[in-house]
């Protein structure tokens, strides 16, 4: 039998730290519709349509946008969705992540 007695529990102290946050930006182009890009907005980032029409006018005028602040794994996955349903309507659509 073990001796519990002259166990000792050392206690440590772990400092948690807040993830790294990303934007997730998306870029104008010529080609894609504006009408597409407000179904990407509501359909990957969950913006309502008036949101969503606001964000893409912004990026049009302005050549690009913030959609989002997320976590890296979170923002890498929306950008591969925006990318994935770009490709599948035929649209150089451009998204990206930089260090918020």
């Amino acid at each position: 039998m073990e001796d519990f007695e002259s166990s000792v529990l050392e206690e440590t102290e772990h400092d948690l730290q807040e993830p790294d946050m990303f934007n997730v930006i998306l870029h104008n182009d010529h080609f894609t519709t504006m009408e597409f890009v407000v179904v990407v907005l509501e359909t990957v980032f969950h913006k309502s349509t008036v949101e969503a029409t606001k964000i893409m006018l912004d990026v049009h005028k302005k050549g690009k946008g913030i959609v989002g602040v997320f976590t890296f794994d979170i923002a890498s996955t929306k950008v591969a969705q925006v990318i994935k349903m770009a490709r599948e309507q035929e649209y150089p659509l451009r998204c990206s992540i930089e260090k918020a």
